[in-house]
């Protein structure tokens, strides 16, 4: 074998050498730009189901903000409505004629007042004289107050031991704290 065959021979192998290692290296770097994509995919996949699980957390929580503002809105009518009855109840028991006033300050008084009691009536309780007039009053020894006061019609006892408020006002309260779920239920 001649030098020129030898230099030819180790150009060639040179050669080959080098295009193995173009290819390897080629071959390499598509494998790399082949997993950099597949990982860019998952990334993306991944930052896509982040991104919608917080945005169902985000409407998920507007929703419910939403439920919690309506169910708000829906107790303050209710509660406007409840208190429109117990407004006109309270108007109904201003306006009791005569003898239904005096009636139900009798039951009142009976029902409440303790001997020594002293009446304090409302300002706009329009039947003081006729009440102080009862049987009641004479028997408990009950006294009446000269200086009338204002809150929302009837009456109040003033006791040795303590005060009991059976104004319309107070009345109503009670009955309101009593039957207010009773009436929701019944209107709406």
């Amino acid at each position: 074998m001649g030098k020129e065959e030898i230099v030819e021979r180790v150009l060639s192998d040179a050669k080959a050498e080098a295009e193995g290692i173009v290819k390897a290296a080629k071959d390499r770097a598509d494998e790399i730009v082949l997993a950099a994509n597949l990982e860019s995919e998952r990334e993306i996949e991944e930052a896509k189901r982040d991104a919608q699980a917080r945005a169902k957390l985000l409407m998920d929580g507007k929703a419910a903000t939403a439920r919690l503002d309506s169910q708000k809105v829906l107790l303050a009518e209710k509660r406007r409505v409840i208190d429109g009855v117990y407004l006109r109840a309270l108007a109904q028991l201003l306006a009791l004629g005569r003898h239904e006033s005096v009636a139900l300050a009798e039951r009142l008084l009976k029902e409440n007042a303790e001997a020594g009691d002293e009446i304090v009536f409302a300002e706009n309780f329009s039947y003081a004289a006729e009440v102080t007039k009862l049987p009641v009053v004479r028997e408990r020894g009950l006294t009446v107050c000269g200086k009338r006061e204002k809150f929302s019609g009837g009456f109040i006892l003033r006791g040795k031991h303590s005060d009991k408020d059976v104004s319309f006002g107070a009345i109503l309260a009670a009955d309101r704290e009593e039957h207010q779920a009773e009436i929701a239920r019944a209107i709406f």
